[in-house]
């Protein structure tokens, strides 16, 4: 199975991007390629900018990633309880060119926070969302306070029944 992950962040400091790219060695017979959103930064979004520069280039390059895998796993950075700009951007962008961004992809949604919440805001939305965007979420997984639960030098959960949650929602892209 070729998968893509990627954190809804451009922080370069990502947690999201930590706990994406640790949920993707739960799935060890997968080809995981974890992306960068800073590697598709683009122009903010707004009719009259697409008019002026048509649809970037790399709008293209990020469906071409999602239409080229076979499934997709996002963790979602909150800020201020919405996606993060950076993601919001690209995914506005994005459904310019299709509308159905996630082009019907098995997907996993992902969200943590350094607070008691763990993203559940933002995870909230992109799960209510998700069906309009052609997204076929099989399974969601939000950990709360990071830095509590995550061991950052080791880069793995430290909680047992949080990891065992987790590697069930991973295992569900194979259902």
């Amino acid at each position: 199975m070729n998968i893509i992950g990627f954190a809804a962040s451009s922080s370069r400091k990502s947690i999201n991007k930590q706990l994406v790219t640790f949920a993707a060695t739960l799935l060890p017979l997968a080809q995981v390629e974890i992306l960068d959103l800073n590697d598709y930064e683009l122009p903010l979004f707004s009719e009259d900018r697409e008019k002026e520069i048509g649809k970037p280039a790399l709008a293209h390059n990020f469906l071409e990633k999602i239409g080229g895998c076979d499934a997709v796993i996002i963790s979602f950075a909150e800020h201020n309880g919405s996606y993060s700009t950076a993601y919001k951007n690209l995914f506005d962008w994005c459904s310019r060119i299709n509308p159905k961004v996630f082009q019907g992809r098995p997907m996993v949604f992902l969200s943590t926070s350094p607070g008691p919440g763990g993203g559940a805001r933002v995870l909230a939305g992109a799960l209510n969302s998700a069906p309009s965007f052609n997204g076929q979420v099989r399974s969601s997984f939000s950990l709360p306070r990071f830095y509590d639960n995550f061991d950052v030098e080791n880069a793995c959960i430290r909680s047992p029944e949080m990891l065992s949650e987790l590697t069930g929602v991973m295992n569900k892209l194979n259902d």
